[in-house]
């Protein structure tokens, strides 16, 4: 299945549904192949009802402004161009304000699946 994106914008985004224990919540995530793991902003997960600042479980990552120790959390479940996945772990932070999704699909997702990416055509498959 083709999954279409605009290749002129700067982003690649797919459209994520994250599962939690107070629901559900579809969401804008930009493709990032540099990540290795996934990221979701702290609202998002707010939302879904997970409490990232009670998470004993922290990493690193560098961002922009310089490297930061940040909450990971397990989110029940995750689901990206038909494929889904269950107990999915990801670090909440937050982009900045201008950005336009709520996180990040990393490469722990992506490298469990066949990724292909037609820039010149501008569609995405998963299988």
């Amino acid at each position: 299945m083709r999954y279409p994106f605009d290749p002129a914008t700067g982003l690649v985004v797919v459209r994520a549904r994250l599962f939690g224990p107070r629901g559900d919540a579809v969401v804008d995530l930009a493709l990032d192949s540099g990540a290795t793991t996934s990221l979701i902003n702290w609202p998002t997960a707010l939302a879904l009802g997970y409490d990232p600042a009670r998470s004993q479980h922290r990493i690193e990552i560098t961002t922009a402004s310089g490297r930061e120790y940040c909450p990971v959390i397990s989110v029940s479940a995750i689901e990206v161009l038909g494929k889904r996945m269950s107990n999915l772990e990801v670090v909440c932070h937050d982009l900045p304000a201008r950005a336009s999704v709520r996180g990040l699909l990393g490469l722990h997702f992506m490298r469990r699946f066949d990724v292909r990416i037609n820039f010149k055509q501008g569609f995405i498959t998963l299988r």
